[in-house]
């Protein structure tokens, strides 16, 4: 079995309540494989963007002991909204300065804030809350935003947009660590969605509400039972009964990507569960997904994961031995 993986999620005035137990929901429910902890910049209780207090176990020493550390996103000061991100409070500071190189680091929405104030986003991509996009970019010009993912992942360094986006964060941890199986287990088991598709671009106010009828959503439910089929933008705007560019307009603003891309990341997942689930050879895994040749199925992982086929299997094969 995997030695246990400490997650230290630190909670600051004003934290949001849904958000911070995010992490120990989520990574809770793997028998085991994480030990998730919370602590505070001064182990005293926290006040929450409701009308409680937390109480928390530990202090700002926690975090030199973790593998991760999550940072929970919190309601701004009313009086000054941006009073801790502006400069970094030394409290918060002097505790960022405990976690350890080489720490994997995690926000969840206005999170982000803290760790951009901290300049451990500067040159690298993120997002944060939809509605927190223009302050962010104009308090730290130096981070690459994209407000309209659910999450990124940067290696060492992920963010998640707003408030139940940390769950799709959280079951994309779940996966690189431990694979999809894994990862779909504590889905079932919190019921939520394994993935959700999309970003938060489709979740941003539109003044003009577009109906069911006119989406995309039964295009998307055909192209996945059709993933071995080669799925040209043609194709599925004319199952949608509309044209290409029509298509790809509305399919990008209900989705927050291409039509293309969408399709190649829905392959890679389908991909990846059967590297973990059977021992197809890599050709026909690569020609059920409809990547077409084992070549072009090594090419896609290893541009989205940096692994090659085989390596993938091998390591999840012997994470769940």
């Amino acid at each position: 079995m995997p030695r246990t993986h400490r997650v230290a999620v630190l909670a600051i005035d004003g934290v949001y309540p849904f958000e911070l137990g995010m992490p120990s929901r989520i990574l809770g429910a793997t028998e085991g494989l994480y030990e998730v902890l919370t602590c505070s910049v001064d182990g005293r209780p926290v006040r929450t963007s409701s009308d409680f207090a937390v109480a928390v176990e530990h202090g700002p020493e926690l975090l030199s002991t973790a593998d991760t550390v999550v940072v929970a996103p919190f309601a701004p000061s009313p009086e000054d909204p941006e009073a801790v991100v502006r400069e970094l409070p030394e409290p918060i500071a002097a505790a960022f300065r405990r976690i350890r190189p080489g720490t994997r680091l995690v926000s969840i929405c206005t999170g982000a804030f803290v760790l951009a104030a901290a300049g451990l986003l500067d040159g690298r991509p993120a997002t944060t809350h939809w509605q927190a996009a223009e302050p962010f970019r104009r308090l730290f010009p130096k981070v690459d935003l994209n407000p309209d993912v659910l999450f990124v992942d940067d290696g060492d360094v992920l963010t998640s947009a707003g408030a139940a986006s940390g769950v799709d964060l959280f079951l994309h941890l779940l996966r690189t660590d431990h694979g999809s199986e894994i990862a779909n287990r504590a889905a079932r088991r919190c019921v939520v969605p394994p993935w959700r598709e999309g970003g938060q671009a489709q979740y941003i106010e539109a003044p003009v509400p577009r109906t069911p009828q006119d989406g995309t959503a039964a295009t998307r439910q055909w192209a996945l039972a059709h993933l071995h089929e080669p799925l040209a933008l043609a194709d599925l705007a004319a199952h949608a009964r509309m044209s290409p560019r029509t298509f790809a307009r509305r399919f990008t603003d209900e989705v927050g990507t291409s039509p293309g891309r969408w399709i190649t990341q829905q392959r890679l997942t389908r991909a990846r569960h059967l590297l973990e689930s059977t021992d197809l050879p890599v050709d026909e895994i690569a020609f059920q997904v409809g990547f077409g040749t084992g070549t072009s199925l090594r090419q896609h992982l290893h541009a989205a994961i940096g692994v090659s086929p085989l390596a993938y299997r091998r390591t999840f094969r012997a994470a769940h031995t």
